[in-house]
């Protein structure tokens, strides 16, 4: 396994690095940029050629995947996890592994079926996605609707339309015999869970400890951190077609456009635009200027990625190479650094010291690419033992249980906190 570290590593602080990113923009489209970027990563350090084909039709599957989590509320579960009772922090804490759990499920899910879908074995999407969007409505109805089951109140509880959605995600890979697909999707829920749950401890004790840094990107770090290490456990360690299937010429583009132009063109209009930004850093010296400067700033980026995604997509009529890979990675993460930079206030003098760690991150994951072995085990398996995943569950529970124990006893009454069972 030790060969294999530097490729899950690299995946993990990929992924890391832009979901503590993703806090700078929020909501569906921010989680899709950091998605894709962290398949664009496990495709690149795959070292596979058939797999580089399709490179953008998994970051597209990987930005749908961990984007649709985006749509959850979690700040009110997060308060839960604050609090000095220890059924609420408990709770709090088993929560948000059930939400990081969501988010990995659905995005090492569809990230799994695009690199198992093969011309022997091709996945029907269609149907796939139609049975997804009946699930999530299910869910919803069901667990909401019906049984009245909050987990956020007064929040929305679109968790359920997350978990109906993964619940029939997992049912057609069961019937249909996607077994290492399957695999991906368990292992990125486990360990996006347990990081979702761990990091909220993180952020409990730093915020206690009164460290001068940002504990909620600590916080978004670790979700991401620990759902790449999964994803990429999960790919790595199963078994793969030899040849992959090449997708079509239109899937290619479709998806090519979604990532690299539509998701970053919402993300310009939503956090970029002129009256965003003036609004962000109204009280900062001529906002005028920064915000104009600011707007201009990000939409060169934006028409940077999407000119680069284009020009790569015409270049590439058959297949990828590992530079062509490689250059579409640097560009869409470090498009994504450089964005975050304008939403927090470059211009206005604002240099926060998460986001020169961003940088950090990103030097230390090329430099780590450059040194990396083959990443997948010498012996690889499909299968899914009911009873060891029970126990991997049980164990998580119970290291959040204690950590729940800590977390209370390291704290009196913080800010922010909320409690749901003791008042």
């Amino acid at each position: 396994m030790k060969k294999q570290l530097i490729s899950i590593l690299v995946v993990a602080m990929t992924l890391a690095t832009a979901w503590a990113m993703r806090g700078q923009f929020g909501h569906e489209q921010g989680a899709a940029w950091a998605g894709g970027i962290g398949g664009l990563a496990l495709v690149l350090v795959s070292k596979r050629k058939d797999w580089y084909t399709k490179i953008f039709s998994v970051a597209f599957a990987s930005a749908v995947g961990w984007g649709a989590g985006g749509m959850m509320s979690y700040g009110i579960v997060v308060g839960y996890g604050r609090s000095s009772s220890y059924p609420d922090a408990f709770y709090g804490l088993l929560m948000l592994f059930v939400i990081g759990s969501l988010y990995g499920i659905l995005g090492g899910g569809l990230v799994g079926m695009s690199l198992g879908s093969t011309k022997e074995k091709r996945v029907n999407w269609g149907s796939l996605i139609t049975e997804m969007v009946a699930g999530g409505l299910i869910g919803y109805y069901l667990l909401i609707v019906q049984f009245e089951w909050l987990m956020t109140p007064p929040r929305e509880e679109t968790w359920s339309v997350c978990l109906g959605a993964g619940l029939a995600l997992l049912w057609h890979m069961a019937r249909n015999q996607y077994e290492s697909p399957m695999r991906v999707s368990l292992f990125s829920a486990l360990g996006a869970g347990f990081g979702f749950a761990f990091g909220n401890f993180l952020q409990t004790l730093g915020t206690t400890m009164e460290i001068e840094f940002n504990m909620w990107n600590v916080m978004e770090y670790s979700i991401g951190f620990f759902g790449g290490i999964g994803m990429a456990y999960g790919v790595f360690s199963s078994k793969w077609p030899e040849e992959s299937r090449i997708p079509e010429r239109w899937e290619s583009r479709i998806s090519m456009l979604v990532v690299f132009v539509i998701i970053p063109f919402i993300i310009l209009v939503d956090a970029m635009g002129y009256h965003t930004l003036m609004e962000r850093i109204k009280d900062q010296f001529n906002p005028e200027t920064t915000s104009f400067l600011g707007t201009l700033l990000g939409t060169m980026i934006i028409l940077s990625v999407a000119v680069t995604g284009y020009y790569k997509f015409l270049k590439g009529k058959i297949t990828f190479e590992r530079r062509d890979v490689m250059v579409i990675f640097i560009v869409y993460l470090a498009a994504y650094i450089s964005i975050s930079y304008i939403v927090s206030g470059v211009f206005a003098g604002r240099f926060p010291l998460n986001h020169q760690l961003y940088w950090v991150n990103f030097i230390l994951i090329l430099w780590l690419m450059g040194k990396q072995f083959p990443p997948f085990f010498n012996n690889p398996v499909s299968d899914i033992p009911v009873t060891r995943w029970f126990l991997y569950v049980v164990g998580v529970i119970i290291i959040i249980s204690l950590l729940a124990f800590i977390s209370v006893n390291s704290h009196g009454v913080m800010g922010g906190a909320h409690e749901r069972f003791i008042n």
